[in-house]
C-alpha cells in the first residue's frame, strides 16, 4: 500500500475532531480560552501496512486498534475542552473501557432483539416470524438511540464537528484547499464513515443470524457473541468495496440508505469547527509528507497549544 493510495480518516470528539493517517493521529480540541489543543500520537506504520494484506481480519483489527485511539482521543478532548490537565489512562484502564462500552453495545443492539422476539416466539410466533421480528427490532432501537442522542445538546455539537472532519476529508480527497472558505463548501456526507459501518453490520446480521434460526435459544445467544466479529469483518470490506465504487450510480443506489442515515450523526458545523477539522488533518498530512511540515516533529508524542490562526498557517 502506498501512501497516496492510504485513505484517510478521523472521529469527532468534545470540542474537537481526531485525524488519522498512516504515520500519526491528531486529536485536536478548541479549549475555552478559544485557543486549539493539540495531542499528536505517532502510529506504527508498518503495522499497518501489514494489517491492509490481510483481508476479512484486517477490519477486526483496525476497528480494535480505531476503537482504542479513539477512546484515548476522547480522554483528552475531555480534558481539554474543560480547561484541564488530561489524566492519563493506562493500557489496562483503556482495554477495560473498550470492554464496557463493546458489550454494552452488543447487549442493547443484539441481545435485546433477540429476547425480544424469544418472547414473541412463546406468544405463538413462527421461527420465521420471530427472526423478520427480531431483525425490526434490531433496526429500530439503532435508529432511536441514534435519534434519541441526537437531542442532546452536547452530542449535537460532537455531531457538528464530525460533520466538520467529513468535510476536511471530502476537501482534501477532492484536492480542493484545506481552508475554511473551501470546506465549507463540501457535503457533510462520506461513504467510509462509521454510521454507515454499523448500518451495514446491523442489516448484514439479520441474515447471518437467520441461519441459526432452528437452535434453542441459549445456543442462539453464543451464535451472537461468535458471529458478530465475522460480520465486522464482512462489513468492513463491503464498506471499503462501496466507498471506492461509489461514483458508480448503482452503487450509490445501493448504498443510499447508509448515506442517508449520517444525517442523523453529522450536523452542519460552523466556521470554528471547520477550522478545528482543518487543523486536525495538516499535522497528519504533513507526517505523511503530503504536505509541507507546519509542526515541530518533538512534539509528536505530546500537546500543543497554538492559536488558531498559527495551526492553520
Amino acid at each position: 500500500m502506498s501512501d497516496k493510495q492510504f485513505t484517510y480518516g478521523g472521529q469527532a470528539v468534545l470540542e474537537g475532531v481526531m485525524m488519522r493517517g498512516l504515520r500519526q493521529a491528531t486529536i485536536a480540541v478548541r479549549a475555552p480560552s478559544g485557543e486549539i489543543v493539540f495531542r499528536h500520537e505517532p502510529l506504527n506504520s508498518e503495522r499497518r501496512r501489514v494489517w491492509e494484506t490481510m483481508p476479512f481480519l484486517r477490519g477486526i483489527l483496525m476497528l480494535w486498534d480505531a476503537l482504542n485511539l479513539g477512546v484515548r482521543a476522547l480522554n483528552f478532548s475531555a480534558s481539554a475542552a474543560l480547561g484541564e490537565e488530561e489524566q492519563q489512562q493506562s493500557k489496562g484502564a483503556v482495554a477495560l473501557t473498550l470492554i464496557v462500552s463493546l458489550a454494552f453495545a452488543f447487549g442493547l443492539f443484539f441481545v435485546t432483539p433477540l429476547l425480544i422476539a424469544s418472547l414473541l416466539e412463546r406468544a405463538g410466533a413462527t421461527p420465521l416470524l420471530r427472526d423478520a421480528a427480531e431483525g425490526f427490532i434490531q433496526l429500530g432501537i439503532f435508529i432511536g438511540y441514534l435519534l434519541i442522542i441526537g437531542r442532546v445538546p452536547d452530542i449535537q455539537r460532537v455531531f457538528g464537528y464530525h460533520g466538520a472532519e467529513h468535510k476536511a476529508i471530502n476537501a482534501y480527497e477532492s484536492g480542493a484547499p484545506l481552508t475554511v472558505e473551501s470546506v465549507r463548501t463540501f457535503t457533510l456526507i462520506h461513504p467510509r464513515c462509521g454510521t454507515s459501518f454499523l448500518l451495514v453490520v446491523v442489516v448484514l446480521s439479520i441474515p447471518f443470524f437467520a441461519l441459526f434460526s432452528g437452535l434453542p435459544l441459549g445456543e442462539r445467544l453464543l451464535s451472537r457473541f461468535v458471529l458478530v466479529p465475522v460480520i465486522a469483518a464482512v462489513s468492513y470490506e463491503l464498506l471499503r468495496l462501496s466507498a471506492a465504487n461509489v461514483h458508480r450510480s448503482w452503487v450509490r443506489r445501493l448504498v443510499a440508505p447508509s448515506l442517508a442515515l449520517q444525517r442523523l450523526t453529522t450536523r452542519e458545523p460552523d466556521d470554528t469547527m471547520i477550522a478545528v477539522a482543518i487543523a486536525a488533518l495538516i499535522p497528519v498530512l504533513a507526517a505523511d509528507g503530503v504536505v509541507p511540515a507546519v509542526f515541530d516533529p518533538s512534539l509528536a508524542d505530546g500537546a500543543r497549544r497554538s492559536p488558531v490562526d498559527a495551526a492553520l498557517a
